[in-house]
């Protein structure tokens, strides 16, 4: 009895012991789990510039998007080791799709690097949220050619000339340098002939030294893509301005207005080295981009289908570097007695950035199985010809089985008149006959009917349809087509624009119709036809906009002669 209070005291130490221990532990994973938290509940930013590599003594933007408001206002102390921040602000934007609120918060900065180099942007902190890191190129400050003489104005014109080939995206950067003010200035557009030009985002602005000499800077930025190979020159731009001069005038008067001066420049024309597809490429359709996603998604449970019940599958290509045009069609599941296969109209997108064009293709096709059992979908296959590392690449979806259980069967509606039927022709009939005699002689009286307007309608359509080609020359040629076609999608007129398509179908493929027209075009000309097509006659027309009929028209034109050049077995692209 003399041991039980010791061994008491021992015990209450242990006690006491496993307590502390699972405080510790507790405190612990509290902390662990509080640091997750954090982690999953931060706020994403991202960080981007408007350009990348900038020069020396060169300013550039920086921008900070967000799309939940962080946990604290931005210290950019940071970035003040490489970079001196000139001007900063801040706005935010709020939108609902889809009964979904979406809110965006920005922060804009414009800022000179201190020194050349590769430099990091680091991690900004917003409270506990942070951005995260982006590296910059900052190249030594260089003089300028074209600024020997020390001009207020000049301009800047500079293209990717490495490794072009046919159809692949070539970045055209033009640059203002003024020292000047400018009143009403007029700035050609790129041209270049056999080619697809798209411009891409807004202009940006920075400031920069030249020869010493301070200059504002306005870059625009366009997307070619040569439809032919060979040497191609891109044309000199103009730039006409009124130049605001500094000098009052020596009179004074109530209508005495600001002094300017004309002034026209030019820039340097860029010349191409445009390089045919590879020998190297073996795929049917010809495709260049600087990279290529393929994916597949499904409505529902591939493995558990029932019969009869539609299952959406939705195909997706997206391309960076290429046109949507470019894009091939990627649906490959054909119906037969086991499986139906209903297509949708594809959606075609373009997105234009400062890197360049990114081009989407998405296909949905319902599929409906009618027997239990599995059906195998064929593997796709996408041949591209990579730009960056000049190489053919394969983008695949493999084979797919879809699996139908034997559970739920199809419902089929038997419509009640064909018993109805079935029993009046095995039964005599007891009625007057007089009755049908009057019933057979009203349903000929409305089929001759019915036959009489359906002629009117016909001759009325033909009749239309031959004005519609009479309005352009029957004589015009194939050059004049065009150039009525251009004329009406500028103006926005469907009307002639059609008028320009069915003369321009007639002389070159002998079709007078829009949907005749279309079978003879790539995807994306087919789908604007269509498009047209339904603007003009569709129940719920809208103004058309004749843009990109005919940058559609441009590459189906400038591509079918490139064809004809070429000497390999390539055929054309999205052929139908």
């Amino acid at each position: 009895m003399s041991n039980h209070p010791v061994a008491s005291v021992k015990r209450n130490k242990l006690l006491m012991n496993i307590i502390k221990r699972l405080i510790h532990y507790k405190v612990f994973i509290l902390m662990t789990l509080l640091l997750i938290s954090q982690q999953i509940l931060a706020t994403t930013i991202q960080v981007e510039t408007d350009r990348n590599p900038v020069n020396l003594n060169e300013s550039f933007k920086i921008t900070f998007t967000a799309n939940e408001t962080p946990d604290d206002d931005p210290d950019f102390r940071s970035l003040e080791q490489n970079f001196s921040i000139l001007n900063q602000s801040s706005g935010s934007s709020s939108s609902w799709i889809n009964g979904k609120s979406t809110k965006i918060l920005q922060w804009s900065l414009t800022v000179m690097a201190k020194h050349a180099g590769n430099l990091m942007i680091p991690a900004v902190k917003f409270g506990h949220d942070a951005s995260s890191a982006l590296q910059i190129s900052v190249t030594e400050a260089v003089n300028n050619k074209a600024s020997t003489n020390d001009e207020d104005i000049f301009l800047e014109v500079e293209a990717t000339s490495k490794n072009i080939y046919i159809q692949s995206q070539v970045l055209y950067t033009l640059r203002l340098y003024t020292r000047v003010d400018l009143s009403q200035a007029r700035l050609d557009e790129p041209e270049l002939a056999d080619a697809v030009i798209e411009r891409l985002g807004d202009d940006s602005r920075f400031n920069t030294q030249v020869n010493g000499l301070d200059y504002s800077v306005t870059e625009r930025k366009y997307a070619i893509f040569p439809q032919k190979s060979g040497k191609l020159t891109i044309k000199p731009l103009t730039l006409t301005a009124e130049i605001i001069s500094n000098n009052r005038p020596n009179f004074n008067g109530f209508f005495n207005s600001q002094a300017t001066k004309t002034k026209r420049i030019e820039s340097k024309a860029i010349s191409l080295d445009v390089k045919p597809a590879p020998a190297s490429f073996t795929g049917k359709h010809w495709l260049s981009a600087q990279q290529l996603v393929f994916k597949q998604e499904w409505s529902g449970d591939i493995k558990h289908l029932k019969i009869g019940e539609p299952l959406t599958r939705t195909l997706t290509l997206l391309a960076k570097g290429a046109t949507v045009s470019q894009l091939p069609e990627l649906n490959t599941a054909i119906s037969n007695d086991q499986l139906k296969a209903y297509p949708d109209q594809p959606v075609l997108q373009e997105q234009k950035k400062t890197d360049g064009v990114i081009a989407f293709r998405e296909e949905k096709i319902a599929l409906i199985l009618s027997q239990a059992g599995d059906y195998q979908l064929p593997a796709i296959q996408i041949p591209w010809f990579n730009t960056e590392n000049q190489k053919m690449e394969m983008a695949e979806i493999p084979e797919t089985t879809l699996t139908a259980l034997a559970g739920a069967q199809p419902v089929v509606n038997t419509p009640q008149i064909t018993s109805v039927n079935s029993q009046a022709i095995n039964t005599t009939p007891t009625i007057n006959t007089v009755p049908e005699t009057n019933f057979w002689m009203w349903l000929s009286l409305c089929l001759a009917t019915t036959w009489l307007i359906t002629v009117i309608v016909f001759l009325k359509a033909r009749t239309k349809s031959e004005q519609l080609i009479k309005d352009v020359d029957v004589n015009t040629d194939i050059s004049d087509a065009i150039k009525a076609l251009k004329k009406a999608c500028t103006q926005n007129d469907a009307t002639a624009a059609k008028n320009a398509l069915i003369a321009w179908g007639n002389l070159t493929f002998n079709q007078s119709t829009l949907g005749g027209i279309a079978d003879f075009c790539d995807a994306r000309l087919r789908d604007e036809l269509l498009h047209l097509n339904h603007s003009l006659y569709g129940q719920a027309s809208s103004e058309w906009q004749g843009k990109k009929l005919f940058q559609a028209f441009t590459e189906n034109k400038a591509r079918q002669k490139k064809l004809l050049d070429r000497d390999n077995s390539l055929e054309p692209l999205n052929r139908l």
